[in-house]
């Protein structure tokens, strides 16, 4: 297996370089660059398989610029770093497509593990910020039992393939079973319904 290609965003040189560094030790991972703001990281992701995003930046934001990187690079993955204290821009990076969030304290080998995970498909959510986050996601709406099992399988970061599989369906079914899921619970992605799904407590 490849090793995953990571951009690193941040205006702090120490924070960026630190955290380049200390991520490029981990096994799997390899940094292909780093970048000032959020227009180097926007011209820097179709280099890189995920891109860890500051929030606070000058010039183009993290925000600004994941929405930026999903439309240009749609196959490259952006998780936020951010603290506990920045959850309206958390809110805001999620809707433009981030895949979730960090925390900038993060140990070298957790921070690793997520990039793992979020190139693998699994949405990020730290538990400690779920309540809040929750204000900003939709509230329940009327699901079938059959929708509410792809639901919950979307949130575990199983692929269309493995959802058909585990319920014994076509991977057409199971794309149409998503698109009205997110229809009906007024979401834009799978990354939101996977926080949807945290939310309301189907894990």
């Amino acid at each position: 297996m490849n090793d995953i290609r990571v951009l690193v965003a941040d205006d702090q040189e120490l924070v960026r370089e630190g955290i380049a560094s200390l991520l490029g030790l981990q096994p799997g991972i390899d940094v292909v660059g780093t970048a000032r703001d959020g227009t180097e990281a926007v011209d820097g992701a179709p280099s890189a398989d995920v891109v860890l995003m500051d929030v606070r930046m000058p010039g183009m934001d993290g925000v600004a610029a994941t929405a930026e990187v999903r439309r240009r690079t749609p196959s490259c993955k952006v998780v936020m770093l951010t603290t506990f204290d920045d959850d309206e821009y958390v809110v805001q990076a999620l809707r433009a497509g981030a895949s979730g969030y960090l925390l900038k304290n993060l140990p070298a080998a957790e921070l690793a593990a997520a990039v793992r995970l979020a190139h693998s498909g699994v949405a990020q959510l730290d538990s400690g910020v779920a309540r809040r986050l929750a204000a900003a996601l939709p509230g329940p709406g009327a699901l079938t039992p059959r929708e509410t099992d792809v639901l919950r399988l979307i949130a575990a970061g199983a692929t269309n393939k493995e959802i058909a599989s585990r319920l014994y369906l076509s991977e057409g079914t199971v794309k149409n079973h998503i698109s009205r899921i997110l229809q009906r619970l007024n979401l834009r992605d799978r990354t939101q319904a996977a926080l949807y799904a945290k939310d309301q407590g189907l894990l």
